[in-house]
């Protein structure tokens, strides 16, 4: 399986059995799900097979990112035996915190979990859901690096201090990303993001960070 994903840049992201009193989404026969595999991406591995991707697709496209990635993990699905659900289906899956108890990951001032190797530059692109117990090792003991960061410059970066310990002003996020003064946030992607340092090597390419700036901000 990791073969397969690695082939368009994604990989897994840990996993877990559900207990038997959990409400666990259908699995591929219908039935409660029995474990769940989370399946992402580590910095920009995807971007290149996306973009060949795109490529080949009409103008226009409606949540290309989605798209793509629904297609991927769904072949992956039908070749493992396996239900494939996105962090997009409706009515939502709780996949930060399945992300949470299968990597022992936190969220960051941001609200994007912080991983010990890969800083805030990760996302969870979908998640394969079994009939069966898919027994997979989870990480203990991980290291939260924002419980180690003094300065917090992610809370202190944004031009309209969207971030704060409160919570993520999202309408005055995306109404200075629109506006004539949101070009830095446009062109190089989240200032507050950007300012962390952890796991800088995994950053996302200005071009990616574009899109994605560009999708957030409805552009």
């Amino acid at each position: 399986m990791e073969k397969t994903l690695a082939a368009h840049g994604l990989i897994l992201r840990g996993g877990f059995v559900f207990s038997g009193n959990e409400n666990a989404p259908p699995g591929p026969s219908g039935a409660p799900a029995r474990s769940v595999l989370l399946v992402g991406q580590a910095g920009a591995a995807p971007w290149p097979h996306f973009q060949q991707w795109l490529g080949s697709q009409p103008d226009g496209l409606a949540n290309p990112l989605d798209t793509w990635a629904r297609e991927v993990i769904g072949a992956v699905a039908e070749k493992f035996g396996a239900r494939a659900v996105s962090p997009s289906d409706k009515p939502w899956l709780p996949f930060q915190q399945w992300a949470m108890r299968a990597e022992g990951l936190k969220p960051s001032p941001l609200g994007i979990l912080m991983h010990p190797q890969y800083g805030l530059w990760h996302a969870y692109r979908g998640a394969l859901l079994f009939d069966h117990e898919v027994e997979i090792e989870r990480p203990q003991g991980q290291i939260h690096l924002c419980d180690l960061c003094v300065g917090k410059p992610c809370l202190n970066s944004c031009p309209v201090g969207a971030y704060s310990q409160s919570g993520f002003a999202y309408d005055n996020c995306r109404s200075h990303v629109r506006g004539e003064n949101g070009e830095a946030c446009r062109g190089e992607g989240c200032v507050a993001r950007n300012a962390c340092s952890y796991g800088a090597e995994y950053r996302y390419p200005a071009d990616e960070q574009t899109f994605h700036m560009a999708s957030f901000a409805g552009l």
